[in-house]
Protein backbone atom coordinates (compact mmCIF):
# COMPACT_ATOMS: atom_id res chain seq x y z
CA UNK A 1 0.00 0.00 0.00
CA UNK A 2 1.17 3.55 -1.38
CA UNK A 3 2.38 5.91 1.64
CA UNK A 4 -0.76 8.54 2.26
CA UNK A 5 1.05 12.10 1.34
CA UNK A 6 0.81 14.58 4.44
CA UNK A 7 -0.93 18.32 2.80
CA UNK A 8 -1.02 21.17 4.86
CA UNK A 9 -4.43 20.37 5.38
CA UNK A 10 -3.24 17.63 7.97
CA UNK A 11 -0.43 19.77 10.22
CA UNK A 12 -3.50 22.41 10.24
CA UNK A 13 -5.73 19.66 11.42
CA UNK A 14 -2.88 18.61 14.10
CA UNK A 15 -1.84 21.95 15.21
CA UNK A 16 -5.11 23.54 15.58
CA UNK A 17 -4.41 26.53 13.54
CA UNK A 18 -5.37 27.78 9.88
CA UNK A 19 -3.77 26.67 6.84
CA UNK A 20 -2.27 30.16 6.44
CA UNK A 21 -0.91 29.60 9.58
CA UNK A 22 1.06 26.89 8.26
CA UNK A 23 2.15 28.50 5.08
CA UNK A 24 3.36 31.38 7.20
CA UNK A 25 5.24 29.29 9.52
CA UNK A 26 6.68 27.11 6.24
CA UNK A 27 7.69 30.52 4.36
CA UNK A 28 9.59 31.82 7.59
CA UNK A 29 6.66 34.62 8.23
CA UNK A 30 7.90 36.79 11.61
CA UNK A 31 4.16 38.06 12.14
CA UNK A 32 3.96 34.38 14.02
CA UNK A 33 3.69 34.18 17.48
CA UNK A 34 6.64 31.61 18.55
CA UNK A 35 4.60 29.84 20.88
CA UNK A 36 2.56 29.30 17.67
CA UNK A 37 5.52 28.54 15.47
CA UNK A 38 6.99 25.98 17.81
CA UNK A 39 4.07 24.21 17.71
CA UNK A 40 3.18 24.14 14.27
CA UNK A 41 7.05 22.88 13.53
CA UNK A 42 6.74 19.99 15.84
CA UNK A 43 3.46 18.65 13.93
CA UNK A 44 5.62 19.41 10.58
CA UNK A 45 8.52 17.33 12.11
CA UNK A 46 6.29 14.34 13.49
CA UNK A 47 4.34 14.01 10.59
CA UNK A 48 7.43 14.13 8.25
CA UNK A 49 5.51 17.24 6.07
CA UNK A 50 7.73 18.66 2.67
CA UNK A 51 5.80 21.51 1.85
CA UNK A 52 8.71 22.11 -1.59
CA UNK A 53 8.98 18.70 -2.47
CA UNK A 54 6.62 19.25 -5.55
CA UNK A 55 8.23 22.52 -6.20
CA UNK A 56 11.78 21.51 -6.31
CA UNK A 57 10.87 18.65 -8.76
CA UNK A 58 9.06 20.89 -11.05
CA UNK A 59 10.39 20.42 -14.87
CA UNK A 60 12.34 23.27 -16.41
CA UNK A 61 9.89 23.75 -19.00
CA UNK A 62 6.79 24.60 -17.02
CA UNK A 63 6.12 27.99 -16.44
CA UNK A 64 5.21 27.50 -12.83
CA UNK A 65 2.01 29.54 -12.96
CA UNK A 66 -1.28 28.72 -12.45
CA UNK A 67 -4.47 30.68 -13.67
CA UNK A 68 -7.30 31.21 -11.75
CA UNK A 69 -10.88 31.72 -12.98
CA UNK A 70 -13.19 33.87 -10.78
CA UNK A 71 -16.98 35.58 -11.68
CA UNK A 72 -16.77 38.53 -9.47
CA UNK A 73 -13.38 40.28 -7.94
CA UNK A 74 -15.23 41.97 -5.65
CA UNK A 75 -17.43 39.20 -3.67
CA UNK A 76 -16.38 38.78 -0.08
CA UNK A 77 -17.26 34.66 -1.29
CA UNK A 78 -14.80 34.87 -4.05
CA UNK A 79 -12.00 36.66 -3.10
CA UNK A 80 -11.56 34.69 0.07
CA UNK A 81 -11.20 31.72 -1.98
CA UNK A 82 -8.84 33.47 -4.23
CA UNK A 83 -6.56 34.24 -0.68
CA UNK A 84 -6.42 30.23 0.15
CA UNK A 85 -5.21 29.75 -3.59
CA UNK A 86 -2.82 32.39 -3.41
CA UNK A 87 -0.94 31.22 -0.11
CA UNK A 88 -0.65 28.22 -1.49
CA UNK A 89 0.45 28.95 -4.13
CA UNK A 90 3.05 30.68 -2.58
CA UNK A 91 4.31 27.62 -0.77
CA UNK A 92 4.81 25.65 -3.88
CA UNK A 93 6.34 28.67 -5.66
CA UNK A 94 3.65 28.66 -8.38
CA UNK A 95 2.79 32.17 -9.52
CA UNK A 96 -0.89 32.94 -10.00
CA UNK A 97 -2.80 35.09 -13.21
CA UNK A 98 -6.38 35.91 -11.49
CA UNK A 99 -9.17 36.80 -14.44
CA UNK A 100 -12.41 38.01 -14.05
CA UNK A 101 -15.01 36.15 -15.76
CA UNK A 102 -18.23 38.74 -15.18
CA UNK A 103 -20.97 36.21 -14.13
CA UNK A 104 -20.85 35.38 -17.65
CA UNK A 105 -20.80 32.22 -20.28
CA UNK A 106 -19.27 33.84 -22.94
CA UNK A 107 -16.94 35.79 -21.26
CA UNK A 108 -15.79 32.51 -19.21
CA UNK A 109 -15.12 30.88 -22.50
CA UNK A 110 -12.90 34.13 -23.68
CA UNK A 111 -11.01 34.13 -20.51
CA UNK A 112 -10.61 30.35 -20.32
CA UNK A 113 -8.50 30.34 -23.85
CA UNK A 114 -6.71 33.69 -22.81
CA UNK A 115 -5.33 31.86 -20.35
CA UNK A 116 -4.79 28.81 -21.62
CA UNK A 117 -3.08 30.55 -24.36
CA UNK A 118 -0.49 32.06 -21.40
CA UNK A 119 0.80 28.70 -20.94
CA UNK A 120 -0.27 28.00 -17.57
CA UNK A 121 0.52 24.87 -15.72
CA UNK A 122 -2.95 24.47 -14.55
CA UNK A 123 -6.49 26.45 -13.78
CA UNK A 124 -8.67 26.70 -10.91
CA UNK A 125 -12.10 27.40 -11.94
CA UNK A 126 -14.71 29.22 -10.15
CA UNK A 127 -17.35 29.61 -12.38
CA UNK A 128 -21.07 29.22 -11.95
CA UNK A 129 -22.01 26.54 -14.79
CA UNK A 130 -19.07 24.26 -15.87
CA UNK A 131 -20.88 24.20 -19.47
CA UNK A 132 -19.89 22.61 -22.43
CA UNK A 133 -17.97 24.98 -24.17
CA UNK A 134 -15.38 25.02 -20.92
CA UNK A 135 -15.51 21.58 -20.70
CA UNK A 136 -14.49 20.66 -24.17
CA UNK A 137 -11.62 23.54 -23.83
CA UNK A 138 -10.03 21.51 -21.09
CA UNK A 139 -10.21 18.39 -22.20
CA UNK A 140 -8.79 20.02 -26.36
CA UNK A 141 -6.07 21.81 -23.65
CA UNK A 142 -5.24 18.72 -21.12
CA UNK A 143 -4.03 21.27 -18.81
CA UNK A 144 -4.87 20.27 -15.49
CA UNK A 145 -8.01 21.61 -13.83
CA UNK A 146 -9.03 21.88 -10.37
CA UNK A 147 -13.66 23.10 -10.03
CA UNK A 148 -12.88 25.40 -6.56
CA UNK A 149 -16.76 26.36 -5.38
CA UNK A 150 -18.41 24.84 -8.05
CA UNK A 151 -19.42 21.01 -9.66
CA UNK A 152 -18.93 19.11 -12.53
CA UNK A 153 -22.28 17.42 -13.05
CA UNK A 154 -20.23 14.48 -14.96
CA UNK A 155 -17.78 13.86 -11.86
CA UNK A 156 -14.96 14.21 -14.76
CA UNK A 157 -12.97 17.01 -13.19
CA UNK A 158 -11.81 17.36 -9.66
CA UNK A 159 -13.40 19.46 -7.13
CA UNK A 160 -13.39 20.66 -3.73
CA UNK A 161 -16.92 21.83 -2.14
CA UNK A 162 -18.90 21.37 1.07
CA UNK A 163 -22.44 19.33 0.91
CA UNK A 164 -24.56 21.80 -0.64
CA UNK A 165 -27.92 19.40 -0.64
CA UNK A 166 -27.02 18.38 3.42
CA UNK A 167 -26.32 22.23 4.01
CA UNK A 168 -29.60 23.66 2.56
CA UNK A 169 -32.22 20.56 3.74
CA UNK A 170 -30.15 21.41 7.54
CA UNK A 171 -30.88 25.01 6.81
CA UNK A 172 -34.20 24.21 5.49
CA UNK A 173 -35.49 21.65 8.20
CA UNK A 174 -34.52 24.51 10.53
CA UNK A 175 -36.65 27.03 9.82
CA UNK A 176 -39.46 24.43 8.86
CA UNK A 177 -39.93 23.19 12.58
CA UNK A 178 -41.35 27.31 13.12
CA UNK A 179 -42.94 28.44 9.68
CA UNK A 180 -44.68 26.93 6.97
CA UNK A 181 -44.00 29.38 4.19
CA UNK A 182 -40.20 29.12 3.99
CA UNK A 183 -38.60 30.44 0.58
CA UNK A 184 -35.84 29.51 -1.52
CA UNK A 185 -34.10 32.28 -3.15
CA UNK A 186 -31.00 30.90 -5.27
CA UNK A 187 -29.10 32.96 -7.94
CA UNK A 188 -28.71 30.20 -10.74
CA UNK A 189 -31.09 27.57 -10.15
CA UNK A 190 -29.31 25.75 -13.48
CA UNK A 191 -25.88 26.07 -11.71
CA UNK A 192 -24.83 22.07 -10.51
CA UNK A 193 -24.87 23.78 -6.65
CA UNK A 194 -27.96 25.13 -7.73
CA UNK A 195 -29.47 21.79 -8.40
CA UNK A 196 -28.03 19.93 -5.10
CA UNK A 197 -28.89 23.06 -2.62
CA UNK A 198 -32.99 22.65 -4.43
CA UNK A 199 -32.36 19.16 -3.81
CA UNK A 200 -31.74 19.69 -0.32
CA UNK A 201 -34.72 22.31 0.48
CA UNK A 202 -37.08 19.95 -1.15
CA UNK A 203 -36.29 16.71 0.88
CA UNK A 204 -36.50 18.51 4.12
CA UNK A 205 -40.30 19.89 2.45
CA UNK A 206 -40.92 16.15 2.06
CA UNK A 207 -39.57 15.20 5.81
CA UNK A 208 -41.95 17.84 7.36
CA UNK A 209 -45.22 19.03 5.69
CA UNK A 210 -44.85 16.47 2.90
CA UNK A 211 -45.87 18.50 0.68
CA UNK A 212 -43.26 20.38 -1.68
CA UNK A 213 -44.18 23.48 -3.05
CA UNK A 214 -42.17 24.88 -5.74
CA UNK A 215 -44.35 28.37 -5.82
CA UNK A 216 -41.63 29.23 -2.75
CA UNK A 217 -38.46 28.57 -5.14
CA UNK A 218 -37.10 31.97 -6.34
CA UNK A 219 -34.50 32.88 -8.88
CA UNK A 220 -32.81 36.31 -8.57
CA UNK A 221 -29.36 38.22 -9.46
CA UNK A 222 -26.73 37.76 -7.35
CA UNK A 223 -26.68 41.52 -6.89
CA UNK A 224 -27.94 43.77 -3.90
CA UNK A 225 -30.19 46.14 -5.84
CA UNK A 226 -31.98 43.47 -7.50
CA UNK A 227 -32.56 41.83 -4.13
CA UNK A 228 -33.69 44.96 -2.41
CA UNK A 229 -36.45 45.39 -4.83
CA UNK A 230 -37.27 41.78 -5.18
CA UNK A 231 -38.23 41.72 -1.51
CA UNK A 232 -41.59 43.36 -1.65
CA UNK A 233 -42.44 40.35 -3.44
CA UNK A 234 -41.89 38.56 -0.82
CA UNK A 235 -43.16 40.20 1.78
CA UNK A 236 -46.70 40.80 -0.16
CA UNK A 237 -46.83 36.63 -0.95
CA UNK A 238 -47.05 36.68 3.51
CA UNK A 239 -43.36 34.47 3.35
CA UNK A 240 -42.21 33.65 6.88
CA UNK A 241 -38.99 32.78 6.45
CA UNK A 242 -35.82 32.84 3.79
CA UNK A 243 -33.39 30.71 2.63
CA UNK A 244 -30.89 32.46 0.19
CA UNK A 245 -27.49 31.22 -1.62
CA UNK A 246 -25.86 34.39 -1.27
CA UNK A 247 -25.13 37.11 1.22
CA UNK A 248 -25.80 40.03 -1.31
CA UNK A 249 -28.70 38.91 -2.06
CA UNK A 250 -29.63 37.86 1.90
CA UNK A 251 -28.94 41.60 3.04
CA UNK A 252 -31.05 43.29 0.39
CA UNK A 253 -33.65 40.89 1.29
CA UNK A 254 -33.52 41.67 5.15
CA UNK A 255 -32.96 45.64 4.89
CA UNK A 256 -35.77 45.92 2.86
CA UNK A 257 -38.48 43.47 4.98
CA UNK A 258 -37.07 45.59 8.06
CA UNK A 259 -38.40 48.90 6.41
CA UNK A 260 -41.75 46.90 4.56
CA UNK A 261 -42.27 46.83 8.30
CA UNK A 262 -41.50 42.96 9.01
CA UNK A 263 -39.65 42.50 12.50
CA UNK A 264 -36.47 39.93 11.57
CA UNK A 265 -35.92 37.43 13.24
CA UNK A 266 -39.41 37.91 15.18
CA UNK A 267 -41.85 37.36 12.31
CA UNK A 268 -39.41 37.06 9.49
CA UNK A 269 -36.18 34.93 9.55
CA UNK A 270 -33.74 34.91 7.27
CA UNK A 271 -30.14 32.22 7.01
CA UNK A 272 -27.85 32.86 3.65
CA UNK A 273 -25.46 30.77 2.69
CA UNK A 274 -21.80 31.95 2.16
CA UNK A 275 -20.89 33.10 6.14
CA UNK A 276 -18.69 36.01 4.11
CA UNK A 277 -17.87 39.17 6.31
CA UNK A 278 -20.85 41.03 5.59
CA UNK A 279 -22.77 38.62 7.78
CA UNK A 280 -21.50 39.97 10.67
CA UNK A 281 -21.47 43.75 9.25
CA UNK A 282 -25.39 44.36 8.86
CA UNK A 283 -27.58 44.98 11.26
CA UNK A 284 -29.08 42.50 12.49
CA UNK A 285 -26.32 40.28 11.28
CA UNK A 286 -27.26 37.33 9.53
CA UNK A 287 -27.61 33.23 10.16
CA UNK A 288 -26.04 31.55 7.76
CA UNK A 289 -24.55 27.87 6.81
CA UNK A 290 -20.81 28.11 7.27
CA UNK A 291 -18.59 26.87 4.47
CA UNK A 292 -14.14 26.54 4.99
CA UNK A 293 -14.21 29.11 1.96
CA UNK A 294 -10.69 29.92 2.27
CA UNK A 295 -9.90 25.90 2.88
CA UNK A 296 -11.99 25.45 -0.21
CA UNK A 297 -9.34 27.27 -2.20
CA UNK A 298 -6.21 26.16 -0.42
CA UNK A 299 -7.10 22.25 -0.83
CA UNK A 300 -8.23 23.13 -4.52
CA UNK A 301 -4.58 24.52 -4.90
CA UNK A 302 -2.98 21.46 -3.44
CA UNK A 303 -5.01 19.00 -5.45
CA UNK A 304 -3.64 21.15 -8.60
CA UNK A 305 -0.23 21.20 -7.45
CA UNK A 306 -0.70 17.36 -7.32
CA UNK A 307 -2.19 16.83 -10.50
CA UNK A 308 0.51 19.14 -12.66
CA UNK A 309 3.25 17.01 -10.68
CA UNK A 310 1.36 13.89 -12.00
CA UNK A 311 0.84 12.32 -8.83
CA UNK A 312 -1.92 9.87 -7.92
CA UNK A 313 -5.24 11.70 -6.46
CA UNK A 314 -7.61 9.41 -4.80
CA UNK A 315 -10.16 11.51 -3.83
CA UNK A 316 -11.25 13.76 -6.80
CA UNK A 317 -14.47 14.85 -5.29
CA UNK A 318 -13.34 16.81 -2.29
CA UNK A 319 -16.28 17.63 -0.05
CA UNK A 320 -15.10 19.42 3.36
CA UNK A 321 -17.22 20.01 6.78
CA UNK A 322 -19.68 22.69 6.98
CA UNK A 323 -22.26 23.66 9.87
CA UNK A 324 -24.92 26.48 10.83
CA UNK A 325 -24.67 28.92 12.88
CA UNK A 326 -27.64 31.44 14.42
CA UNK A 327 -27.02 35.34 14.72
CA UNK A 328 -29.61 38.03 14.64
CA UNK A 329 -31.53 37.01 11.69
CA UNK A 330 -33.07 33.83 12.91
CA UNK A 331 -34.13 31.65 15.90
CA UNK A 332 -32.32 28.74 17.28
Amino acid sequence: MAKKTVTIYDVANEAGVSMATVSRVVNGNKNVKAETSQKVQEVIERLNYRPNEIARGLASSRTTTIGVMIPNMTDFYYSTLALGIDDIASMYNYNVILENSRKDSESEASVLNSLLSKQVDGVIYMGLEFNSDIRRQFHQSQTPVVLAGSIDPKSEFPSVNIDYRESTKKASLNLLSKHEKVALVLSNQQAPDGRQRLKGYQEAFDEVVKNYQSSLVYEVEDDYSTAYKFAEELIESDIDAVITSSDEVAVGIMNRAIELGRAVPDSFEIITSHNTKITEMVRPTLSSIVEPTYDVGAVSMRLLTKLIDGEEVEEKEVILPHNLIHRGSSIE
